[in-house]
């Protein structure tokens, strides 16, 4: 996203900081971030998908989520159902509910019209790994650096242009993945990347670390980005040419919900390159 001019030295301070004006980017990954050169679909991308959300908004997805899952699935509010794409196409431990025919379609249409109708920002950044080795060698960038560099460009810019700040939060996962993930955000935090300075995300984001929460947590923006990151990531696959399936059916409708949430150009609409990247391009 491009820059809109010069920002005040300390523009986080002019900018509107409760609660009701912030945003909040949720993170999650398809793929592995294992930097190997491999030709199988599932290990050789690399996919960083991100929902960002005005706070209000948030809380009427929320509700609206938990709402969907008392009905349909086992409930309990000190043990709450914690949506995972897997388990649920495969209706497995608190999906088994979902065998039942009569029972998933009404949670698929369900679950479509929840997120259909919620208002939020997506991005998918793709890192073709096999491509990226053999266009940079050893000087190829960690794919999670890459990934997370592209994602930030795209909230702070789009947080720059309606001057207003917020955070990001991704799913912990523990070990290597956790450090890697917060090593990234504290990199462009510190030092900015490509032609976007320090200061552009200093100014947009309110944290100088990244907030991770267990999956446990019932985190409903981060179970979105899980229910989305493997399908997203499988149409901008589609879209380059770089596979060749149909999507699932299940899948091809999830992706005519969510066509009109991806981040866009301003001016033309156009989503390549600000709701999809694809790196290196083909």
């Amino acid at each position: 996203m491009p820059d809109t001019g010069p920002l005040p030295t300390n523009p986080t301070t002019a900018r509107p900081a409760r609660f009701q004006d912030r945003y909040r980017l949720y993170l999650d990954e398809s793929g592995d971030h294992v930097f190997r050169e491999v030709m199988e679909t599932a290990h050789r991308y690399l996919c960083l998908l991100g929902c960002w959300f005005h706070n209000p908004d948030y809380l009427t997805f929320h509700e609206a989520l938990e709402a969907l899952k008392a009905r349909w699935l086992p409930h309990h509010p000190d043990d709450p159902v914690i949506l995972h794409r897997e388990d649920m196409l495969n209706a497995r431990k608190a999906f088994k509910a979902l065998r039942d025919p009569t029972v998933r379609t009404e949670w698929d249409e369900g679950l479509l019209k929840v997120i259909g109708q919620a208002e939020f920002r997506l991005v998918a950044v793709v890192i073709d790994k096999l491509s990226l080795r053999k266009a940079y060698g050893d000087a190829a960038a960690h794919p999670y650096h890459l990934a997370l560099g592209f994602m930030l460009q795209r909230f702070a810019g789009y947080l720059n242009h309606i001057n207003r700040v917020g955070d990001v939060m991704a799913e912990s996962r523990g070990g290597t993945e956790d450090r890697l993930l917060k090593e990234s955000y504290s990199r462009v935090y510190e030092r900015g990347v490509w032609m976007t300075p320090a200061h552009r995300f200093q100014a947009a984001l309110t944290s100088r670390e990244l907030k991770l929460k267990n999956k446990s947590a019932n985190i409903s923006g981060l179970q979105l980005a899980d229910l989305l990151g493997h399908p997203v990531k499988q149409q901008v696959l589609r879209q380059n040419g770089m596979i060749p399936e149909e999507a699932a059916p299940f899948a091809r409708r999830l992706m005519e919900v969510v066509e009109s949430k991806f981040n866009r150009q301003l001016y033309t609409g156009k989503i390549e390159g600000y709701g999809t990247v694809l790196f290196p391009e083909k």
